[in-house]
């Protein structure tokens, strides 16, 4: 029988199974004492065994976080945008080693002929800098231009070291699955993703259904965003901060589209950065990822997607990563094959298939000390659950 899981002095409500109340601890001491808010939802093989949620969902602390409270997500959206490309060629609508511009001939300009959908997925097509397209915030809203843009660009390509593409990962994902079925990512969100696996609580972009779910996001280093690279040295110091690190992460005046009652972040398609997402949705759609596809993706696929298929320094975080086929591997989650897409500010979602088990994640708080693959608290509460599975088998 479920343990209810209230704390009034936190604010934390929801549930966990059986042996699952440590992670309700952890989320406790973690999550619920700080500022802003966040939610957790854990399952192994589709049984829900955490689903918490605590905090505040805006500033003035007037609206308590909810299950259906959204959070902007940012690279955790990768995570979405890869698995619509997965959904296709999982149709035949692509294949992994035909070039990109087998689909999108206009890619092959600039010497990019043999950039294969592979490499695009791991992050080894040359277009990490979102400064060559973009030299102020206000560029990045027009999606269908930096598509256009990135296509059109000359860069030494394919690299055998990869290099993330913090940014521009999206705009190349939604380029190529345009051509392919003649929507953008916002709607291929819905048509491969939510519609199919019957869920609610994700989307690219902010639709007005969805307004009165989003969370504000508080934090000291959400300013920092857009900054020029003196500002933000501090942010990164943990990393070895390079030209190519900040041209991948970094277009001055980035926190501007994040401001104000109806922010610009809304409105637009950044499939690398702008999923509106609660945690119940993330567990959700790594669920099959997790568990032999169940008539999502086939077997063959998601076996695919737990494959190492580089393993470098990467250019731009300066971390060693073992990239898969557009996520990463399970930091903290202590599983070999297990694989997802963590964000700025925390979020994050991921999928075991060793156990079964998928997580999800969500935050609107946005700590001094997070990096391009969020902060520390995903990674300690990933212990805690597989702690919890693990005594449980």
């Amino acid at each position: 029988m479920a343990t209810r899981a209230t704390c009034n002095d936190s604010g934390m409500a929801g549930y966990t199974a059986p042996g699952f109340e440590p992670v309700a601890r952890a989320f406790r001491r973690i999550v619920g004492r700080r500022e802003g808010g966040g939610a957790l939802t854990v399952r192994v093989r589709g049984e829900t065994v955490v689903d918490l949620v605590t905090g505040y969902a805006d500033k003035a602390h007037t609206r308590p976080w909810t299950p259906e409270t959204l959070a902007i997500s940012f690279s955790t959206t990768k995570g979405v945008a890869s698995t619509v490309v997965h959904r296709l060629a999982d149709r035949g609508q692509l294949a992994y080693d035909e070039p990109v511009a087998a689909y999108w001939p206009e890619f092959a300009a600039g010497g990019k002929e043999r950039v294969t959908v592979r490499q695009l997925l791991t992050h080894r097509a040359g277009l990490y800098s979102v400064r060559a397209v973009a030299k102020r915030a206000e560029d990045l809203l027009d999606h269908v231009a930096l598509e256009d843009k990135l296509a059109a660009r000359a860069v030494r390509a394919p690299t055998e070291r990869s290099a993330y593409h913090a940014i521009t990962y999206g705009w190349l994902v939604a380029g190529l699955a345009r051509r392919i079925t003649g929507h953008g990512l916002a709607d291929l969100a819905r048509i491969e993703v939510t519609e199919p696996l019957g869920i609610t609580g994700l989307h690219i972009g902010v639709p007005a259904e969805a307004r009165e779910f989003v969370a504000e996001p508080v934090g000291s280093a959400l300013r920092q965003l857009g900054s020029t690279a003196d500002a933000t040295q501090p942010l990164w110091g943990r990393y070895r901060v390079s030209r190519t690190t900040l041209d991948a992460l970094h277009v001055p005046g980035f926190h501007r589209l994040f401001e104000g009652s109806d922010p610009p972040i809304w409105h637009t398609e950044m499939p690398a950065v702008n999923g509106v997402i609660s945690a119940r949705a993330l567990a959700d759609m790594y669920a099959p990822l997790a568990n032999g596809g169940q008539g999502f993706l086939t077997r063959n696929t998601v076996h695919a997607l737990g494959r190492v298929q580089v393993r470098t320094r990467d250019a731009v975080l300066g971390l060693s990563m073992r990239w898969r086929l557009g996520y990463h591997q399970g930091f903290g989650s202590g599983g070999r094959m297990a694989f997802g897409h963590y964000g700025y500010g925390g979020s994050g979602g991921w999928a075991d298939p060793q156990t079964g088990l998928s997580v999800g994640f969500v935050t609107n708080r946005i700590g001094s000390l997070t990096t391009p693959l969020g902060d520390l608290n995903l990674f300690r509460l990933n212990r805690v659950v597989r702690q919890c599975v693990a005594a449980r088998v």
